[in-house]
């Protein structure tokens, strides 16, 4: 009996032996930080590897690094990772790096998702898998071409058409006195001969008379004696290409327009800039001020600053909170930033059609 238990025994334990003495120990993987240099290879190794797979259209290039974990095996790590990418400009024929690529301007605003599983060694990384869903579209509703859109309220877009709407109505309204901008409600862009534009807005009664003043100035502030408002609706066509001036179509009353259609005023907008000398900002080269002599007074007031600095409670600066809210430094700044550009709207002439329609040249010239 006891020859046949130890026998038993003796084959459990080179079946255990023989089974599972060929497992490899994988260790379970820890978070690693998201810019560290070595995940920064591994995801290059996986964006490369996923547009090797490429036959057509265009690769992919690194957007956002979101996590990075990391186990061991053996002699190797084996990194899983989840990152996100763009369509960038080159063509997955050329075979280009895509570290020499910018990205596509144009097309779905959302990243594209992946995630992928490398080997890294002390001198090569090997993706052993890399998906990214380069198909998988999630827009809310298919967009429908020249169909009206809501824009933001902070869209330069919105400067012209309101500024050409509020002078119509200074200049064709009975009041004695300008009104200007209190409140803008939801405004939309539609593409057609050029672009149309619909908005609801009130405007509030200013201190300056018509007699006085002909347009909206920096002295037009708003009456606090007696607040008027008047609610309009307009529709703003507009073709900038053309150099023509905004036609617009206005249907106001009076009163304020009900809180639940407002939004706030548009930040830094100014009803000062009227349609006719619109022009786009220009950027100045700061100059440097000039040096002031100091003071007696001077010494002084620095020998306090640095009296009073140690009693002074040190704020936390945003770097720690942000570190305090995202330890691994997860998801990491963006490889390259990316700024979409819209597509001309139909009507809107080109470099191609303006070369086109140049003037032939005079009789007898060549």
């Amino acid at each position: 009996m006891r020859s046949r238990v130890a026998l038993c025994a003796l084959a459990l334990l080179c079946l255990h032996s023989s089974v599972f003495g060929q497992v490899v120990d994988v260790q379970p993987g820890v978070l690693i930080f998201c810019d560290d240099p070595s995940v920064e290879k591994a995801v290059s190794s996986a964006v490369t590897k996923f547009n090797g797979k490429l036959t057509s259209g265009h690769t992919l290039a690194l957007f956002q690094i979101l996590t990075a974990s990391k186990s061991e095996n053996g002699a190797n790590s084996v990194y899983s990772l989840q990152f996100t990418t763009r369509r960038s400009d080159c063509l997955a024929e050329d075979r280009k790096p895509w570290s020499d690529c910018n990205y596509l301007p144009y097309g779905h605003k959302a990243p594209i998702s992946c995630n992928a599983t490398v080997n890294m060694s002390d001198t090569e990384a090997d993706t052993k898998q890399v998906d990214c869903l380069v198909d998988h579209v999630t827009p809310d509703k298919a967009p429908c071409l020249g169909c009206p859109r809501e824009i933001d309220e902070n869209s330069e877009d919105i400067r012209v058409p309101l500024s050409a709407s509020i002078s119509k109505y200074n200049s064709m309204s009975t009041h004695t006195h300008l009104f200007t901008l209190n409140n803008l409600g939801p405004v939309t862009q539609q593409v057609v001969a050029g672009l149309r534009y619909k908005m609801s807005f009130d405007m509030r009664k200013t201190k300056c008379a018509k007699a006085e003043h002909k347009d909206l100035n920096e002295l037009c502030v708003l009456d606090g004696e007696k607040a008027e408002f008047v609610t309009c609706n307009s529709i703003v066509d507009v073709a900038p290409w053309r150099f023509e001036n905004p036609e617009v179509q206005l249907e106001c009353a009076d009163g304020e327009m009900p809180v639940s259609f407002s939004r706030r005023r548009p930040p830094g907008w100014s009803p000062l800039r009227s349609i006719l000398r619109e022009t786009p900002p220009s950027f100045k080269k700061p100059t440097a001020a000039p040096p002031v002599a100091p003071s007696a007074a001077s010494p002084k007031k620095e020998s306090s600053e640095e009296d009073n600095t140690g009693s002074k409670h040190t704020p936390p600066t945003a770097a720690a909170e942000e570190l305090k809210k995202n330890p691994f430094h997860c998801p990491s700044k963006p490889w390259k930033p990316w700024s979409p550009v819209e597509p001309p709207p139909p009507g809107a002439p080109t470099q191609a059609s303006t070369t086109a329609t140049a003037a032939p040249p005079a009789d007898g010239q060549a």
